[in-house]
């Protein structure tokens, strides 16, 4: 019986013996496990690290595109604007030109005829012309006679006493003519007021 209890501690102290190795060996094989896990979890680390200065980078290109493309589109609406600037007036002096050679034509006219009732029919067509140039623009005359007294339109320059009880507050006389341009006044009427 000695000999069994002997061989069962025997195979007892073996057994754990094995288990001990067995558990050592598992310890192990987790510790190496773990140093992989780690090692990965560093690729993985530095591929993200990798994949996100990648990505910082193509968005500050992008920027930096973008904001290029937006300096080149301000420089060529500055430039747009100047040269709008410059030939602002261009169209409206070419319609003026030919009212220019009508004067000049007309000027010429009088050094030769003795008839004043062509030079006002000359002058007539030229001021029609002119007029229906301002119009074809936009520009058209305030009317003022017989009109109420309107500060939106009108600059009073003096009173007098109105010669009939109908013209009080009204306009009596215009001394020069006021202009809007597309509805907005660009010169008002100079005018005097009944009272």
């Amino acid at each position: 019986m000695e000999n069994k209890d002997k061989k069962q501690n025997a195979q007892t102290a073996e057994e754990k013996d094995i288990a001990s190795k067995s558990e050592t060996q598992n310890q192990m094989e987790e510790a190496q496990s773990q140093q992989e896990d780690a090692k990965e979890e560093v690729k993985s680390d530095g591929d993200k690290v990798a994949a996100l200065e990648a990505k910082c980078q193509t968005m500050h290109d992008d920027y930096l595109r973008l904001y290029a493309e937006f300096d080149n589109y301000r420089k060529r609406t500055m430039k747009e604007k100047s040269d709008l600037i410059k030939s602002a007036g261009e169209g409206i002096l070419l319609g003026i030109l030919p009212l220019i050679d009508d004067f000049e034509r007309a000027k010429k006219s009088m050094e030769t005829t003795e008839s004043v009732e062509g030079m006002k029919e000359g002058l007539d067509l030229i001021y029609n012309k002119f007029m229906s140039f301002l119009d074809s623009k936009g520009v058209k005359p305030i009317e003022t006679e017989g009109k109420n007294f309107d500060t939106e339109f009108h600059e009073a320059i003096t009173t007098i006493p109105a010669p009939t009880e109908d013209l009080k507050g009204k306009i009596v006389d215009c001394t020069q003519k006021g202009y809007t341009l597309n509805d907005k006044v660009i010169r008002y009427s100079k005018v005097v007021i009944g009272e």
